[in-house]
């Protein structure tokens, strides 16, 4: 019988995040798959443990993603995390996820906190509807490319990044949405020095030119305003659509959704909103 394929996500920083079903996995798993043994043996330490350990991160994944399945499929099983959070996401553990499935071997999850959704729920912004765009691509060409994709995106867009290549991505989500766009830079989540700063894309952009940046980051920026993509003149059936877009992107009321609907439209607020009751 195949052992399992279990996706255990790790404390973001602070180790009291650890759930005790992360922990009793840890411990009766047969061998753990590690982004960097070296991280995890210390979280091993903190639990009192000792298992067998195999490095697993994206330079050896292809060869020793095979290793690892082999086992599982003799019968071990096995605990899959990264250095912290959750595994598979922005993380090579999604191809090893995709390939355990392919091959029919039972994938169970051990679920805790997400960076990206941990900096979502404190970031201000709009929770409602939101995409997940991890780290943008390095490549100049594609980088251009990802951001152009997003120009008309209207939820809450989610990044990560590294301290050395935040001041690189400031300048470019400037430049491609503008300094007044809104953002909440997220540092160092539920460590000591952690920092949650709503602002603006230009501030932070100003802030990160002459301040070196530290720890890890996530960043939580608003999406583009409906409004500014529909054409400049409208007819009342437009502007009562812009409203009820409005409201469902943003989750405003009726009546926020329709006076913004009024200012872009001309038509009065008044009117907007008794249409939407229909």
């Amino acid at each position: 019988m195949a052992g399992i394929l279990y996706v255990v996500t790790t404390p973001i920083g602070n180790l009291q995040d650890l759930t005790p079903r992360a922990a009793a996995t840890f411990a009766k798993v047969d061998f753990i798959a590690a982004e960097d043994t070296r991280v995890t043996v210390k979280l091993l330490n903190h639990l009192g443990l000792k298992k067998p350990m195999v490095s697993y991160y994206e330079h050896n994944a292809a060869q020793r993603g095979e290793q690892i399945l082999d086992r599982i499929a003799a019968g071990e099983s096995c605990a899959l995390c990264s250095d912290a959070g959750v595994p598979a996401i922005s993380d090579p553990g999604e191809a090893l996820v995709a390939d355990a499935m392919e091959r029919g071997l039972p994938v169970v999850p051990v679920p805790a906190a997400s960076a990206a959704v941990t900096a979502l729920c404190v970031s201000g912004q709009n929770t409602a509807r939101f995409v997940f765009e991890g780290f943008l691509p390095q490549n100049r060409r594609q980088r251009a490319q990802r951001l152009d994709a997003l120009q008309q995106e209207i939820r809450t867009t989610i990044f990560y990044e590294a301290p050395h290549k935040l001041p690189r991505t400031m300048q470019d989500l400037e430049a491609a949405f503008g300094p007044q766009r809104s953002i909440t830079i997220c540092r160092e989540l539920t460590k000591l020095h952690e920092e949650i700063w709503k602002t603006t894309v230009g501030q932070a952009r100003q802030r990160y030119t002459t301040q070196t940046p530290r720890g890890e980051f996530v960043l939580v920026m608003a999406g583009a305003d409906p409004a500014s993509f529909l054409p400049p003149s409208y007819t009342l059936q437009e502007a009562v659509d812009m409203a009820k877009q409005l409201a469902t992107a943003n989750n405003f009321s009726a009546s926020e959704a329709a006076k913004k609907a009024a200012a872009a439209s001309g038509f009065a607020k008044s009117e907007i909103y008794k249409a939407m009751q229909k």
